[in-house]
């Protein structure tokens, strides 16, 4: 008997121990960076209605904070400008939680499926060019990493298996290579310390990563799991299962911006695609509580789709319309940008081996549009107008302010037709910041097309080496 009550007394210290533990996040651990000189957010988990100390060594403050009834709690750090390393101490009073080498700088959300995943030391059997220089050479305490792991639940999650790591040789090989791209050369030009939060998984649908509210207003969409078993085929395509399982536990981290890399798995429903993206996109901010965020992508790059429908190929199933949907989204959504890709697709290979083109790209409009600095090119040329005169088309172009190029290459990619809807090659004409087209078998043009084929290879670029889009200016 007193052995019982012996060891019913020890359960009950161990229970009681457990209760007043101090849990935080798995994106608040040691090597953390906070988004600079804003009001960001820290929340964990204590004993219900308990009373929290946070204390921030950047500037001596004390942030008192108390748990809801469920034991949550949350409060807003103020932070200076870039610095560190900084502590932060989490204090119940009898317990202390202390995070450590806590950078301030600019932190970007980076998302998206298997373009986004794909890492520095590349897939298996498909490299990343120039993947083994960049880890060798990765090495920067200003630099700090987090991956959530793929994860796809029914219900949302509020954290995940995970720490911050400080850039270098032995975790960069396994980081996305498109968004360590992206980060070193904000780091290298801002000279701030920066954080990426890697969010995505290959094959995955924009549905995915949207929950059951952003998903209402549309009629033709798929269906929501209801139940385990509707997780078991191609769980990272069914919606809102990404939304739970890996965007949930980050949303409301202090953030400056996201950049996104997807729509491959949306090919085959490209008409719809553009609306998807816009409702995610809003929603996105709206959850984040920080206005109308930089949010920042890639096009996907032409490829052979066709493969995959051998027999009865669909017209909507050609990539271009697709790609079109992601250009009319650029030109609809505030405080946007996408990075055209064009020039980087492989016929066979739906992961562009070229990773460093589009982290750049990417960085290039987040350095213009968001950071304000100038003296680059950072847009790609895009459709401006049309002006028919008998049997030509002068065609001109916008965001080519030094012109454009086809690098002395033959421009074969035009092609234009009349009132009877058929499309014949262009012969091209090449001006500073427009072209000139003619066919001999249309002799009264009315709508032009660019590349607007599933694989093609970018014709045109500005002279500062950013590809022109894929286009047309009819709606047959």
């Amino acid at each position: 008997m007193k052995k019982l009550v012996t060891i019913t007394i020890m359960c009950l210290f161990t229970v009681m121990n457990i209760q007043a533990e101090i849990k935080l996040p798995a994106l608040f651990t040691d090597n953390m960076i906070l988004q600079q000189e804003s009001k960001t957010p820290i929340w964990g988990w204590a004993n219900k209605h308990e009373e929290l100390i946070i204390s921030t060594s950047w500037d001596a403050k004390e942030y008192p904070v108390k748990a809801d009834k469920y034991g949550k709690w949350k409060t807003n750090l103020v932070t200076p400008k870039d610095g560190g390393p900084y502590i932060i101490l989490v204090s119940n009073g009898s317990e202390i939680k202390t995070i450590n080498n806590v950078l301030i700088g600019e932190v970007w959300l980076c998302s998206g499926q298997s373009n986004m995943e794909m890492p520095l030391k590349g897939f298996p059997g498909q490299p990343v060019i120039g993947g083994n220089d960049a880890i060798v050479r990765s090495t920067n305490k200003n630099i700090r990493l987090i991956t959530v792991p793929r994860a796809t639940v029914l219900t949302p999650k509020e954290d995940f298996e995970g720490e911050w790591k400080v850039a270098g040789p032995q975790n960069t090989g396994d980081f996305s290579a498109t968004a360590w791209h992206f980060g070193s050369l904000l780091q290298e030009v801002l000279q701030v310390p920066v954080g990426l939060i890697h969010v995505s998984y290959g094959g995955s649908n924009v549905e995915a990563w949207m929950n059951q509210e952003m998903l209402e207003d549309f009629d033709n969409t798929l269906p929501l799991p209801k139940t385990e078993s509707d997780l078991k085929s191609n769980p990272n395509r069914v919606p809102t299962t990404l939304f739970n399982g890996m965007l949930s536990p980050v949303i409301g981290y202090g953030i400056k911006g996201a950049i996104w890399y997807q729509g491959e798995s949306n090919y085959e429903r490209p008409f719809e695609y553009k609306d998807f993206f816009k409702k995610m996109v809003v929603s996105w901010r709206e959850l984040w509580n920080q206005g109308a965020f930089p949010f920042y992508y890639a096009q996907i790059a032409p490829f052979n789709y066709a493969q995959f429908h051998p027999i009865g190929q669909k017209e909507e199933y050609n990539s271009a319309y697709l790609r079109e949907a992601q250009l009319k989204a650029s030109q609809e959504i505030l405080n946007i940008g996408m990075a055209v890709l064009m020039d980087v697709g492989e016929e066979n290979n739906i992961h562009p081996n070229n990773k460093k083109v589009g982290g750049d790209r990417l960085a290039y409009l987040a350095l213009a549009k968001t950071y304000g600095i100038d003296g680059f090119e950072y847009l790609s040329p895009e459709f401006n107008a049309m002006e028919i005169k008998g049997s030509t088309v002068t065609v001109s172009f916008k965001n080519v302010p030094n012109g454009i190029t086809s690098y002395d290459k033959e421009v074969k990619g035009f092609e234009i037709a009349g009132e009877n809807k058929v499309f014949y090659p262009a012969t091209t004409y090449m001006r500073r910041k427009s072209v000139v087209l003619s066919s001999p078998n249309v002799e009264k043009p009315v709508a032009v097309r660019y590349l607007f084929k599933d694989y093609t290879k970018a014709e045109i670029f500005s002279t500062g080496g950013l590809p022109m889009s894929s286009f047309r200016t009819d709606d047959w």
